[in-house]
């Protein structure tokens, strides 16, 4: 190993490349060890280029926190006009922002990155790499159309600049159909990238794929279809010394665990790889661990454990903004409690009260603020596909709980907010076509917690000066052409003087951080 004082340009490359072929033979901790040396021994730009590389391998191995602080040390001694090594560091340094939930940062630093690549004719592969991470970003925070949008420009990147890594936007838009609905194509492009990685002979991203397309056969409820590829991914993970996604197989194994109602192990993986993820502080993973924990908790008779894990997986993904995840879990919450009441009165006894309004508390709000995501989605097919899978779901819960609680005024409420019309946005659009509007969308709430880690087409539209009030069957219809719809009418019913759901609206956008009426009233 050289000195500072006596290190040549050649020497300096010679170990760079001594911890990429490390990387590549999959020992990512020698790696990381070869890279953090360098960065003790070299000076300028290769000195900079090993701590970026020791960053991204502490990373790998789930040491975001780390991996976080050198990049930013980097960062701060890297020249302005570094136009190569910067927007890679901004790009790989995202990942690790992904992993600790700072999601804001993660995508400024990506669109920076984007704009330092904008005039760059030599980079495509970097400009491939900054595509598929703001594409994990919107998939994060379920912008479903928009990761569509990125996965479809990252996929035309890759195969014009890399086609060796076309596998990741290929994977981006399994994620992305299979997270609207649309699991057996989605299934299709994740065998699709597994595929191409294989082709390229990229063991780590084979690993990772296996790993997703298992899970998505999980959430399909193919359990013995995910045997072979978790199992063969899983191994892989563990033997590279990879925690984090040793802490996604643990968790998919868990969920599979307990699918067969062994809860004994489903509770022992799904610790272990609690623990994985809390050493990496990837934050959003545990919040989504918590959920499955609290639910081994309940069906095994703690639910005073299982009240202390939801509200810590709530306050993560409340500090972190993402409300549709707090709705989502507040639907989830409200499911056990079904599970309960339904207990109580086949044991013919009559439920509490107490456990009634909780369960109203959280099954009203959530089923609105879920209902109301199915009016930014931009295809009929889409909405059609959320509202039976997810939506209805919801609603019926709110509904049943209204009934059970006696409450006939939130039952007349829930009826006539059902039933009211929406409204067409004409002024969204452009040039006579209709703009591409990102949405959101709720996990599925078979299973709130287990996730794997997409064209929209632009219909003719002739410009309008006020919208048009559509009915709810008129909407779906103009949804499926393509056309915007504005969240539904807060509705006013003349009779009584008030609006109609008022203090559960109310409580679901305060309590979620997200709009889910329309600030237009509606006499009826």
């Amino acid at each position: 190993m050289t000195s500072a004082d006596d290190e040549t340009p050649d020497e300096g490359t010679a170990l760079l490349a001594a911890g990429a072929d490390a990387y590549s033979r999959g020992d990512t901790t020698g790696a990381l060890r070869i890279f953090e040396d360098a960065a003790r021994t070299l000076t300028g730009t290769m000195r900079l280029s090993a701590m970026v590389n020791a960053a991204s391998m502490a990373d790998e191995l789930g040491e975001h926190t780390k991996a976080l602080g050198l990049y930013r040390e980097a960062l701060a001694e890297m020249p302005a006009d570094a136009p190569r090594l910067r927007p890679s560091a901004l790009v790989n340094m995202s990942q690790a922002l992904q992993h600790l939930g700072e999601l804001d940062e993660a995508q400024a630093a990506l669109e920076q990155a984007r704009e330092l690549l904008a005039d760059s004719t030599d980079q495509g592969v970097l400009r491939v790499a900054c595509l598929l991470s703001l594409t994990a970003v919107a998939m994060h925070r379920q912008q479903w159309a928009y990761a569509a949008e990125l996965a479809t420009e990252s996929l035309d990147a890759a195969l014009r600049f890399a086609p060796h890594l076309a596998g990741h936007p290929l994977m981006n838009l399994a994620a992305t159909h299979f997270e609207t609905g649309r699991r057996e194509l989605g299934i299709d492009f994740a065998e699709q990238a597994l595929a191409a990685f294989d082709s390229a002979g990229d063991r780590n991203a084979v690993a990772e794929t296996q790993q997703n397309l298992a899970t998505m056969f999980v959430r399909s409820d193919r359990l013995d279809a995910a045997e072979a590829p978790l199992q063969a991914s899983q191994q892989y993970f563990e033997q590279a010394g990879l925690g984090y996604r040793a802490g996604i197989g643990l968790k998919t194994m868990a969920f599979l665990a307990e699918g067969r109602d062994d809860l004994a192990k489903a509770a022992d993986l799904y610790g272990r790889s609690l623990a994985y993820f809390v050493a990496s502080g990837a934050v959003l993973d545990a919040a989504d661990l918590r959920i499955r924990l609290s639910t081994v908790a309940f069906k095994t008779g703690r639910p005073e454990e299982c009240e202390q894990l939801l509200a810590e997986a709530f306050q993560i993904y409340a500090a972190h903004g993402l409300g549709m995840h707090c709705a989502q879990l507040d639907y989830w919450h409200a499911t056990l409690l079904e599970g309960a009441i339904d207990a109580t009165i086949e044991a013919e006894q009559t439920p509490s009260i107490e456990v009634l309004t909780a369960a109203v508390g959280l099954a009203v709000p959530a089923a609105l603020a879920i209902d109301a995501v199915r009016y930014t989605l931009p295809t009929g097919t889409q909405r059609d596909l959320w509202n039976r899978q997810i939506a209805d779901p919801a609603m019926r819960l709110a509904f049943r709980f209204a009934y059970l609680t006696g409450n006939g005024l939130l039952l007349a409420d829930l009826i006539e907010t059902q039933c009211a019309g929406t409204t067409v946005n004409i002024d969204r659009a452009e040039g006579g076509h209709i703009t591409q509007l990102p949405f959101q969308l709720p996990e599925p709430p078979v299973d709130p917690a287990t996730q794997p880690g997409a064209t929209t087409l632009h219909a003719p539209l002739a410009p309008a000066a006020v919208p048009v009030r559509l009915g709810v069957a008129l909407a779906g219809v103009a949804a499926s052409a393509g056309l915007p719809v504005s969240p539904p009418p807060r509705l006013a019913l003349a009779a009584e003087g008030r609006i109609a759901l008022a203090p559960y609206i109310e409580a679901a956008e305060q309590r979620y951080g997200r709009a889910i009426r329309d600030d237009l009233v509606l006499t009826v």
